[in-house]
Parts: C-alpha cells; sequence; structure tokens
C-alpha cells in the first residue's frame, strides 16, 4: 500500500476544515492552502472530489468556501483516502482465480486490515489529539 501526495494533500485539507467545523465559516481554497500549507495548484481538484464525495459541501457567495458536509466524528480517515485514491489496497492476488486460496485469503485479511484501521481513525479524534497534545506542551 502506497499512498499519494494527493491522499497528504486531501486529509490535510480536510483536517484544516474540521478545525473550523464549530464555527459554521466557510473557507476559501486560498485559506485552506495558506493554513495547512498546500500548493494552491492542486487543491481545486482535490476539494472537488471529495465535494463528489459527500466529504465536503460548497458554498456561494461572497462568504464562500467549503465546509465539512458531516461532523467531523463521521468523516474517517479511510472515506478521505477512498475518495481520492480510490480503493486503499489492491492486489493481483485478490482477483486473480489461479492463485492459491491460502494466499488469495491473506490478502484480503490485509486489506480488511487496512480499511479497519483507517476506517477507525475519524478526523474527531486527531482534533482530539492535537488538542490534548496543545494542553500537555502548555503546562
Amino acid at each position: 500500500m502506497k499512498l499519494s501526495v494527493k491522499s497528504d494533500y486531501a486529509a490535510r485539507a480536510v483536517l484544516g476544515l474540521a478545525r473550523h467545523y464549530p464555527h459554521h465559516v466557510a473557507m476559501t481554497m486560498d485559506q485552506v492552502a495558506e493554513e495547512q500549507g498546500l500548493p494552491p495548484k492542486y487543491l481545486p481538484q482535490i476539494l472537488l472530489e471529495l465535494k463528489a464525495k459527500g466529504i465536503l459541501r460548497s458554498v456561494r457567495g461572497m462568504s464562500g468556501g467549503y465546509l465539512l458536509a458531516r461532523p467531523p466524528a463521521e468523516i474517517t480517515l479511510g472515506d478521505v483516502l477512498q475518495a481520492v485514491d480510490g480503493p486503499l489496497f489492491d492486489a493481483p492476488g485478490l482477483s486473480n482465480s489461479g492463485g492459491p486460496p491460502e494466499l488469495r485469503r491473506a490478502w484480503h485479511k490485509l486489506r480488511q486490515a487496512v480499511e479497519d484501521a483507517v476506517g477507525a481513525i475519524t478526523f474527531q479524534r486527531l482534533l482530539e489529539e492535537s488538542a490534548e497534545k496543545e494542553k500537555m506542551y502548555y503546562i
């Protein structure tokens, strides 16, 4: 399993929007890019893909931009990664019926473990970990 730079940018953008979720204020692409240190060149495509998958929603007008479509507790890292990169784990042996069945079962177990791991990480959890880290730093 190898994740793309695009998936990193998408996760960082969603994390940035999750930080602003309680305020219900849309952020522009430029604000997201600046706050998260992302190159603005790639952000439009990423945000559109996240919107198409129901992770983000857009707001038109003077105070327009992007917001999370759901609370951070309902968005997993797996949702974001799959939205921009598709299946998280793919091996030729998963669909190859000519391979050894025990190896195919191993590939399925590995894929399930990856999906379970990224499905257990919500953006709310990431925000809480960040808050705990900041709290500990100032003690």
